[in-house]
């Protein structure tokens, strides 16, 4: 479904025609970019249309397709190996020196700058920030939990959701080593450590005790379900964080959310970041203006003001630390920036991508069956070796 105009033609500064975006279909991702493109055509007379796509495309849908349609695209950052090797989009230092880009890197939240820097390039500027964090429901509890005793008694209460679908899982296993303060080695030849045994032990006693939906859900509609009135949920211990969901009238309920509870390793350290990044496509003709208009999104001023306003979730801390922002947002962003702040780089390579999805499939398996660490790890190192 295209969003905004259908049919105009305009002289764009650089040859006649309109440039084209795709986004992820959420609000949060497609309103901000909405309200950006109205104000850049009003500052420049520049059109830019959007369409979207489901979070599980956006996840999975290879970048280089969409670089044949679109002059700007929304991309996760585990792309970026695959995409460099692909040429399907213009390294952003080749357009914009180190010092145009400086605010941008300056203000980045967390490794959300640099996880779209690859093999020395730029390949796209971060206009949103995640990670994995809790989200509860002050309607519904005191406080949110503080340890793993207070998440697994909420599980047992049947007041617990957890979104297993891929990637998801995988992503929660991540977390949980970083909690665990197991480290996994971006560079092979084997992700998980035998250490990863007690992260996933954590994951597998905490899938069984909550409702199997949990593995047809993905932060969307555990979130959707958290902020229905008649829903019993009241928290999601291990979720990627949705500003839209912690303002007034987003849902029939609030959501808030809370920087990871000390489960392990002391401190929110470790959880598997998120957010997107704008980028240029290669093989389209507008990329000078393209790169204009993504530099401009990024830019603070902007964040901090028509991005964030526009339900948007900034990736630059001059909205985060804002506090008018943090007031509209039950105060999301300052009580999430220590997590955002630890937050673990995921592979990058060519090939991270399809082990994602594999990895996630195969520990999907392997929690349904209660199957034991020893096996399950082995089985996700293999997929990991064969993914370079």
């Amino acid at each position: 479904m295209e969003l905004g105009r259908t049919s105009q033609h305009i002289c764009l500064s650089n040859g006649e025609g309109i440039m084209r975006g795709m986004t992820w279909d959420h609000p949060r991702g497609v309103d901000p970019l909405l309200a950006a493109s109205r104000e850049w055509e009003a500052r420049t007379g520049q059109v830019i249309l959007w369409d979207r796509r489901s979070l599980q495309d956006f996840e999975t849908f290879p970048v280089e397709e969409l670089a044949r349609q679109y002059d700007l695209i929304v991309i996760d950052h585990p792309h970026v190996g695959q995409i460099a090797d692909a040429g399907c989009l213009v390294p952003l230092d080749t357009l914009w020196n180190e010092d145009q880009l400086a605010d941008i890197a300056a203000g980045s939240i967390g490794l959300s700058y640099p996880s779209y820097r690859w093999k020395g390039q730029q390949w796209a500027l971060p206009i949103d920030a995640a990670t994995q964090v809790q989200a509860w429901v002050p309607d519904r509890l005191q406080q949110p939990p503080r340890n793993w005793e207070d998440i697994l008694g909420l599980a047992r209460a049947g007041m617990l959701a957890l979104p297993l679908r891929p990637p998801h899982s995988l992503m929660t296993l991540f977390t949980l080593c970083g909690l665990e303060g197991c480290g996994l080695d971006v560079d092979g030849p084997a992700l998980f450590p035998a250490s990863t045994a007690a992260a996933y032990d954590r994951l597998l006693q905490l899938a069984g005790l909550i409702d199997p939906i949990a593995y047809d859900q993905d932060p969307i509609a555990v979130l959707d379900m958290m902020g229905s009135a008649d829903s019993a949920v009241a928290t999601s211990p291990f979720i990627y964080g949705y500003v839209s969901y912690a303002q007034a009238g987003f849902r029939p309920v609030r959501v808030a959310f809370q920087d990871l509870a000390a489960t392990g390793h002391a401190g929110p350290a470790g959880s598997a970041l998120g957010g997107t990044g704008l980028a240029v496509s290669s093989h389209r003709q507008f990329q000078a203006d393209a790169a204009a208009f993504a530099l401009w999104v990024a830019s603070g001023p902007i964040q901090a003001s028509l991005y964030a306003s526009s339900g948007g979730q900034p990736g630059h801390a001059a909205a985060w630390e804002d506090d008018s922002i943090n007031q509209q947002a039950a105060n999301f962003y300052r009580a999430t920036r220590a997590t955002l702040d630890g937050a673990w780089l995921r592979p990058r390579h060519s090939g991270y991508m399809a082990f994602q999805q594999q990895a996630s499939d195969r520990l999907n398996q392997a929690l349904r069956n209660r199957e034991g660490a020893a096996s399950t790890i082995a089985a996700l190192n293999h997929l990991f070796v064969a993914s370079f």
